[in-house]
This record gives structure tokens, C-alpha cells and sequence, in this order.
């Protein structure tokens, strides 16, 4: 009697312990799992320094669009460092010093009779079919609508196609807004063509449609 007792007393401290293992290895495979779905941090770092590079650039050189502009980045800035924050990002991320605004150039004179007009010529914005923006990046602006674009450099209802090079995702898309970059794409046109945790396109290519 006394004997199975002691037997039936170790084997029930043989099964608690296996299941105490059981639960503490489990815990740790489900902690490792939340540990890697986390986003990148240098990419939204990138991201958020653009964006606060942008607006310190408006309020450095503000127009009479500069407050909407503004309003638009910060939005894009606070959804960037609430994902930060999920991801445990913990860099101190600070706008880069602003740029001062071009001198603005003379008024084109009226051509002389039977001369040639001597004014400045407006900027070559590419004809169809060219690409254009060459060297620029490519981010995005906070709008809720349908894939769409904002340009500092075509005016509205301009079709240009954004190739991401990256990944090879392209979107063609029209300037429905102004801007202060040569393209932006919006929420919806940018998830289309990101990469995942990245909110700036480096290697891009743009083409101008029509």
C-alpha cells in the first residue's frame, strides 16, 4: 500500500514537471513569433525623416498650398511612428536642415520686332512616352481615394506611370492635386508598388503617359 503511493506520488511530479516544460516552451515559441513580425526600422526611419524634412522645407519656404501640404505629411508622419512604435523602433529620427527656396527668376521680356523671344523657357516636363523625374524618390501623401498622384512639376489631370524597380510593380496613375515633389503617390496608388515596411521608393522610374 505504501509502496504505490510513493510510486504514484513521484509519477505525478514526473508529469508536472513535463507539463511545466511543455507550457514554458511554448510560451517561448509564441513570444518568438510576435518578436518577428515587427517592420524594419531603418526603412520607417527613412520614411518619417522624409516626411519631416518635407514639412520643415514648407514652413521654411511656405506658399499659399504650403498648410494643406503640411496637414497631409503630418498625417502620414503619425502613421509612420505609431508603426515605430509597434516595431520597437527607437532611433531619434530629425528632419535634414531645409532648403532655401531658388531665387525667383525675372520676368521673360517681350521679344523684340522681328527678334527672338529671350524669356526663360518653362521646364522641360518630358514629352509622352519619356521618362522624367530622373534621380527623384518617390513617397507617399495621406488621401483616402482611389489610386492617384500629386505633382509639383505637371499640372493636374498629367497620366504617368510609377515603376517600382525594386520589385518590378508598376501603377499608372493621374495628378488629381498639387505638390511640392516631382510625384507622390497616394495611399492607395503607393501600396500597390511598395515593398513591405518601406515607405520610400529609391530605385524608381516615371514615365509621363499623356
Amino acid at each position: 500500500m505504501y509502496g504505490w503511493d510513493v510510486r504514484s506520488g513521484r509519477a505525478r511530479k514526473v508529469f508536472i514537471g513535463v507539463a511545466a516544460a511543455a507550457l514554458l516552451g511554448g510560451g517561448l515559441a509564441v513570444g518568438t513569433g510576435l518578436g518577428n513580425a515587427g517592420e524594419n526600422c531603418d526603412g520607417l526611419d527613412t520614411a518619417l525623416r522624409n516626411n519631416l524634412s518635407f514639412i520643415a522645407d514648407q514652413r521654411a519656404n511656405p506658399d499659399a498650398l504650403s498648410a494643406d501640404r503640411i496637414a497631409n505629411r503630418q498625417a502620414v508622419v503619425d502613421l509612420i511612428q505609431q508603426r515605430r512604435a509597434a516595431a520597437g523602433c527607437t532611433a531619434d529620427v530629425q528632419a535634414d536642415a531645409p532648403v532655401a527656396a531658388p531665387a525667383t527668376p525675372a520676368a521673360p521680356q517681350p521679344a523684340p520686332p522681328g527678334g527672338t523671344d529671350t524669356g526663360a523657357a518653362p521646364p522641360d516636363t518630358g514629352a509622352p512616352g519619356e521618362v522624367v523625374c530622373a534621380g527623384s524618390t518617390v513617397t507617399l501623401f495621406n488621401e483616402d481615394a482611389a489610386p492617384a498622384a500629386s505633382s509639383g512639376t505637371f499640372p493636374i489631370g498629367t497620366v504617368l506611370k510609377v515603376t517600382n524597380l525594386d520589385n518590378d510593380r508598376s501603377i499608372t496613375v493621374t495628378v488629381t492635386s498639387p505638390s511640392a515633389s516631382c510625384v507622390l503617390l497616394n495611399d492607395a496608388a503607393f501600396e500597390q508598388v511598395r515593398e513591405p515596411g518601406k515607405f520610400v521608393i529609391r530605385r524608381v522610374v516615371v514615365e509621363r503617359i499623356r
